[in-house]
């Protein structure tokens, strides 16, 4: 799914000469705690309510704010995975959407993205998954996938997370089409990978739905 099909119709844009009573508003009836604000269709940023508190600046104009995050967009075409991206980095709670000339054409909610992300076909459909830590140097999907599929089964899902006592390190977690592991392992472990977690029951615990878990956090930002 790309950004220009989550893009969320009932949160307008705010112009420049807008009031800031007008953004608290609307931040308010929205229940989000941040607005794109655009000047003839381009994008110029977000107004936060953290700003116009911090600066006292309840009767001024948006044009009077310093504006966050004017460079942090997606283009329509983009994937949504994208805008997961920039709203992890950045702790934002939504993302602007812009055209291929640069004109903005609507935001996206975390929340938004984050129900895409649970209704795809890897989350919804049952399966087992590995956790596993290799050196970066020595991953490769492909190589990964052919031992995957040599016994039989297919990595519906990929996650990549850098070790932060050793930057030369990623975990990997595969999502697999089988629950039925330990052939799976036997092959990994013959390969010198490092299995540090199985899940061979989704229902019961899944690595991915914790991701989500964590994600949602951010709605409360």
């Amino acid at each position: 799914m790309i950004a220009e099909e989550l893009v969320n119709q009932m949160i307008p844009p705010l112009k420049m000469g807008d009031s800031v009573q007008k953004a608290l508003q609307w931040m308010e009836e929205l229940h989000i705690h941040q607005l794109p604000v655009v000047d003839q269709k381009i994008y110029k940023g977000l107004i936060s309510e953290e700003i116009i508190y911090q600066y006292n600046a309840q009767n001024a104009l948006v044009s009077e704010l310093e504006l966050l995050y004017s460079s942090t967009f997606v283009y329509a075409h983009q994937h949504f995975y994208d805008i997961l991206r920039l709203a992890n980095q950045n702790q934002l709670q939504l993302i602007s959407v812009l055209d291929n000339e640069n004109h903005f054409i609507g935001a996206v909610t975390l929340n938004d993205t984050l129900m895409a992300l649970s209704d795809s076909a890897s989350m919804q459909e049952a399966g087992g998954i590995l956790v596993f830590w290799m050196d970066k140097r020595d991953y490769s999907l492909s190589e990964i996938g052919r031992l995957v599929e040599s016994n039989d089964a297919k990595i519906l899902s990929t996650y990549l997370t850098d070790d932060k006592d050793n930057p030369q390190r990623i975990k990997v977690t595969i999502k697999l089409n089988t629950t039925d592991l330990n052939r799976i392992i036997a092959t990994f472990e013959r390969f010198n990978y490092q299995i540090i977690g199985k899940f061979q029951d989704a229902s019961h615990e899944n690595l991915e739905q914790e991701r989500l878990d964590h994600l949602f956090k951010y709605l409360s930002i």
